[in-house]
């Protein structure tokens, strides 16, 4: 069951994000921005944590997710250290997804080459 409340939630996400790029003029940057501020402020306000609870990696795993850990991490992180919590907090928390973008961006920047758009 666990498998399948990810699947649903993790695919709404997905297919709402796909919305907004055929029916809108929306960039998919600005899309992925918004989506991470939509889990950054849903994150502050404690709703997210209720959809990580019942969905698991269907809600944690989406850009949505990534705002949310940002949050978290902020939260935690002025608990602990006090208001240097508010710089230090998020970048704490998301270290190791920041890390694997980068590099497998790199990995698939030296695997790979650009080709003339014509």
């Amino acid at each position: 069951m666990e498998f399948l409340k990810a699947f649903l939630v993790g695919g709404l996400l997905c297919v709402i994000g796909q919305i907004l790029i055929d029916k809108t003029k929306l960039t998919p940057a600005r899309i992925l921005v918004s989506y991470v501020v939509i889990g950054v402020a849903l994150g502050a306000t404690g709703l997210y944590e209720k959809l990580v609870d019942f969905a698991g990696a269907g809600a944690t795993v989406p850009l949505t997710g990534f705002g949310y850990n940002l949050a978290k991490g902020v939260k935690e992180a002025v608990d602990q250290d006090g208001f240097i919590g508010i710089l230090t907090g998020g970048l704490k928390a998301a270290a190791g997804g920041i890390t694997a973008a980068i590099l497998s961006g790199l990995i698939v920047s030296l695997l790979f080459r650009d080709k003339d758009k014509s």
